[in-house]
């Protein structure tokens, strides 16, 4: 028997590789709330390399500053083994890059990478994260719940 019920994709995967985990849990709150997308995290680079080639993403996010590797050499090295853990993904996904204030200077040609598609400085601001996300990711459809009420009646 024939379903006929409509097959829906698995959202988009989000990647986010960031040691604070105040600064990935709302980042996490921030991309699932406004945004139809699941998101891994995880505080290394090595673990976010592995996840990165067991799994599809949509999007990367990584701190510059990692634990155990710069964010820019994790996605360089990503940019070359995500397709060939990916059989028709012919490069990797877009990646977000966080800097703090004082290493902005350090590495002014971020933007020069075709996938870069934005500097996030901390601490994450949500209307920048949501703007460097909204060509993506998916938005919800948010209804608000004055839309489906009824206007108010007058009594005399």
């Amino acid at each position: 028997m024939e379903s006929s019920l409509p097959t829906t994709s698995p959202p988009p995967r989000v990647l986010l590789a960031e040691e604070s985990l105040p600064f990935r849990r709302v980042i996490r709150e921030a991309l699932t709330s406004f945004r139809q997308c699941e998101v891994d995290e995880t505080p290394s680079a090595e673990s976010a390399f592995e996840l990165a080639l067991r799994r599809p993403y949509q999007l990367f996010i990584f701190s510059v500053n990692l634990p155990d590797m710069s964010g820019i050499l994790l996605d360089r090295l990503l940019s070359r083994a995500y397709p060939l853990a990916h059989p028709g993904s012919h490069t990797a996904p877009p990646v977000i890059l966080m800097v703090r204030n004082e290493d902005t200077a350090s590495h002014p040609n971020l933007m020069r990478d075709a996938r870069v598609r934005g500097v996030m400085p901390y601490p994450p601001k949500l209307d920048l994260l949501l703007s460097l996300t909204a060509g993506l990711l998916p938005g919800h459809n948010i209804i608000s719940s004055s839309s489906q009420s009824s206007p108010p009646s007058h009594v005399s």
